[in-house]
């Protein structure tokens, strides 16, 4: 073997180092391009996601106010709906209320049209006291075809009555005969019964013709019937006073001449 002598072996590792450190060093470089790529990479990715995240972000706030203004819109409208319905409502509940105040009105009215009063029941009824003919003139007879005039007055009335009407009763035939109906209240009741006029018309308008009998003046209150009962203080029906017709027989001589 040979053996390189000192020197020789100093000489080689001068030349060994100086060549190291002449040559470059490959590692550095790629080193430092896969760390530049990793930063670019990094700060895209880092400007990207930051992007993406601004851009969400701004969707995010635009949706967000797109539906505050669509809330605030939605709102507005129900407040206004809500504000006419209320004004409709409010309008109608005036307008029913006016219905209804008028509705109550004619009840009322109504109500007190019907309504009555009562007393003692130890009163008397309301009646009628005939004046002419008067009763003591005894019986009276009419005969038919002539005007026959009734007068009278009203005794223990409390309650005057509306109207009255005034009917002639005959029982053999159950017919009543009208004389007046509706006829207006005053303190003097009167009435004319035109018995020339009934006969006359009485077949035209399918009345039956007075008959020679005896009659009954009824006098009673229009508002009630011929058979209510009579109360304390209002009118009862009236048919105390008793008449007779007549027709007029040709003259026969009692010698038969």
């Amino acid at each position: 073997m040979k053996l390189s002598s000192p020197g020789t072996s100093i000489l080689s590792l001068l030349l060994a180092a100086s060549l190291t450190q002449a040559w470059p060093k490959p590692f550095d470089k790629i080193g430092s391009l896969v760390l530049r790529q990793d930063s670019s990479s990094t700060d895209g990715s880092s400007s990207a996601s930051a992007s993406q995240t601004a851009a969400q972000s701004s969707d995010a706030s635009s949706s967000a106010a797109d539906s505050t203004i669509t809330s605030g819109a939605s709102a507005s409208a129900s407040g206004s709906s809500a504000s006419a319905s209320g004004s409709a409502a409010a309008t109608t509940g005036a307008s029913g209320s006016k219905e209804t105040g008028k509705a109550t009105k004619t009840n009322k009215s109504s109500s007190q049209a019907a309504k009555t009063t009562d007393f003692d029941p130890r009163l008397p009824p309301g009646g009628v006291q005939m004046m002419s003919p008067a009763p003591t003139e005894g019986s009276q007879y009419f005969k038919v075809g002539d005007f026959v005039t009734f007068k009278w007055n009203y005794t223990s009335l409390s309650v005057t009555p509306s109207a009255i009407d005034i009917m002639a009763s005959c029982s053999l035939n159950s017919q009543l005969y009208t004389l007046a109906l509706n006829q207006s209240v005053k303190e003097t009741g009167a009435v004319t019964w035109d018995t020339g006029e009934y006969q006359r018309t009485a077949s035209l308008n399918g009345q039956p013709p007075l008959a020679v009998e005896t009659y009954t003046l009824v006098i009673y209150d229009a508002a009630l019937s011929v058979s209510a009962t009579a109360k304390a203080g209002y009118l009862g029906a009236f048919d105390q006073y008793t008449f007779g017709m007549y027709t007029p027989q040709p003259y026969v001589p009692l010698n038969g001449e």
